[in-house]
């Protein structure tokens, strides 16, 4: 078989295949090749006796610092072959870690409870990054070799039997991938070429856009496609773009939003394209007919925050803002709350606006938790150790029935008890106790003591993190699971919950109150601690969902304290 590596400048390259080392030759630009047979290689560099993985690796059995191993993606067999995707509209998002979605933290025992997302009513399993990282157990953003599926969790046989799984049973896929930076142990693409520019907040990023860039860009865009064409993935959720940066005319995103068309269209299947991005920026998701980069959604973590201080009333750091009079009937309308407004945590205005006329809700993803916001928490509490019920509740029939495509993420819909905390398992003694020290450090800041900020190497960290599936049989967590399977259903059943055109949505909020106008729907909302009667603009024909006792007759709906329900009007 033919070896081949990228490495511009060098005078000498070997290959070592199975323990002997074969030289390479120099041909096509800066490329090298050898023919040799066997199974585990790596790559020396000039005289440096130094072996290291292949960047574009397929598999590190050993870990990101051993060699790789030879991997025939047409070896799998695969059974989804009448698998003809989902197109994200009318969709609903399901994000989860691997290793601690269960017990066993595998993608064999994540197969295991898919039946539970099909009968919640999940359309897409959004699963965090998979590509190898140090250690064993992590979060999956310090991840170092993008094209391999880390071993731990099952290698890349085991995520291909997870996503056949998922299409067996109408689960479309959606994979995090992060390519705004590498992880701080095995990242060797420097040594190879001029693949690093710079540095961002959590690592080294990606020489995008200059000398040598071409190549960078490709090993991207090849990663990218790799795991929509032979993972059978249906989706790519792009880790905090913002921080990729690149000057050239044509953005690497619209770049990938080409490719990623011209694969789907010969694959016959819808492929989608999520950002996260910190911008606010509509560009992003606005068509390239229209001068866009033509990604299909992005996160919108203004509605977030939005809701969070709604329904928790915390209003440190970012969330100072959302605090203002009519954030949340804002937001909801508008979908950024910073549109070219001021930004108190940035100190500058921030954001653009949305064109609500011609751009559809579901381009923009909403949601109550995410693992961000959640584990980014000094102690990683879900809203569920600090909020009622009642407005849990509330905050899901909001999600629900707005024109945004909701996500859950994995616990949510019964309120888990277990917190979801920050963790890694470097072995590398240094580097772990610098993650342990930085991460107390940064806490330190904002007022919690070292003993109050879970060790992130302590495998006990991860233990608590692990969801607890004996919970949703149990009582309160048992009505918050019916609840989330009564409010999916309903929105799948009912067109106007699903239409996604915002300049359709109505809100009228005054006070702790709110509703929403979802065609001859309503949603009422109380938040507040005191009951309270609002109008419905319209004749009480039935009570489709309640929480907490709500109830409408006439034209009013009656809203005991934090309390919820969802009217269907006369025609």
């Amino acid at each position: 078989m033919s070896f081949t590596v990228w490495a511009p400048g060098q005078d000498r390259v070997r290959v070592r295949v199975d323990g002997a080392d074969h030289d390479m030759t120099l041909r096509d630009g800066d490329w090298w090749y050898s023919d040799a047979t066997g199974t585990d290689y790596a790559f020396l560099l000039g005289e440096d006796d130094e072996p290291l993985p292949d960047p574009r690796s397929r598999r590190q059995p050993e870990g990101v610092h051993g060699p790789s191993r030879v991997y025939d993606h047409s070896s799998f067999a695969w059974t989804d072959q009448g698998w003809t995707g989902r197109a994200l509209p009318g969709g609903v998002l399901y994000e989860l870690h691997v290793g601690t979605f269960t017990e066993g933290g595998t993608f064999d025992s994540a197969i295991e409870k898919l039946d539970h997302l099909v009968e919640l009513g999940i359309t897409f399993v959004e699963v965090m990054p998979v590509n190898a990282f140090d250690g064993t157990a992590g979060w999956g953003y310090d991840g170092v070799l993008w094209g391999a599926v880390h071993e731990p969790y099952g290698g890349p046989d085991g995520f291909k039997r997870f996503v056949d799984a998922c299409h067996r049973r109408g689960l479309a896929v959606v994979l995090d991938v992060v390519y705004n930076h590498l992880g701080p142990s095995g990242a060797y693409l420097d040594r190879f070429g001029p693949y690093f520019a710079g540095q961002n907040d959590w690592g080294p990023g990606l020489n995008l856009d200059g000398e040598g860039s071409d190549e960078v860009r490709r090993y991207v865009i090849d990663n990218a496609l790799g795991w929509l064409r032979d993972f059978h993935v249906d989706a790519l959720r792009l880790d905090a773009v913002h921080a990729l940066a690149d000057r050239r005319a044509t953005h690497l995103l619209e770049e990938l939003a080409v490719e990623v068309e011209a694969l789907s269209t010969a694959l016959r299947r819808p492929l989608t394209l999520i950002a996260e991005s910190d911008l606010n920026d509509p560009k992003l998701v606005t068509p390239r007919e229209a001068h866009g980069y033509g990604l299909h959604a992005q996160w919108s973590d203004d509605l977030h925050h939005a809701l969070h201080v709604a329904l928790s009333g915390e209003t440190s750091g970012y969330y100072a803002d959302f605090a203002a009079p009519g954030a949340l009937a804002r937001t909801l309308r508008e979908v950024f709350f910073h549109a070219g407004t001021w930004s108190s945590f940035r100190g500058r205005t921030h954001g653009r606006p949305v064109d609500t006329r011609t751009v559809p809700g579901h381009r923009f993803l909403a949601y109550l938790q995410n693992h961000d916001q959640i584990g980014n928490r000094a102690t990683g509490d879900r809203l569920s150790a600090t909020v009622s019920p009642g407005l849990l509740a509330c905050g899901a029939a909001i999600v629900f029935c707005s024109p945004y495509t909701p996500m859950i993420f994995m616990g949510e819909e019964w309120a888990a008890s277990t917190p979801w905390q920050f963790f890694a398992s470097f072995p590398d003694p240094s580097l772990a106790e610098a993650v342990r020290t930085g991460r107390r450090r940064e806490f330190a800041r904002h007022g919690w003591g070292e003993a109050e900020v879970p060790d992130p190497i302590d495998p006990a960290t991860v233990e608590r993190s692990r969801l607890r599936w004996a919970e949703p049989a149990e009582p309160g967590h048992r009505e918050m699971l019916e609840l989330y399977r009564s409010l999916i259903a309903l929105r799948r059943e009912r067109p106007s919950l699903s239409d996604p055109f915002l300049d359709h949505l109505e809100v009228r909020a005054e006070g702790s109150w709110l509703v929403l106008y979802r065609g001859t729907l309503r949603l009422a909302v109380n938040l507040g601690p005191e009951p309270v009667t609002v109008p419905l603009d319209g004749e009480a024909s039935q009570v489709l969902l309640s929480w907490g006792e709500a109830s409408a007759s006439g034209t009013t709906a009656t809203l005991p304290p934090e309390s919820f329900t969802l009217v269907e009007l006369l025609d």
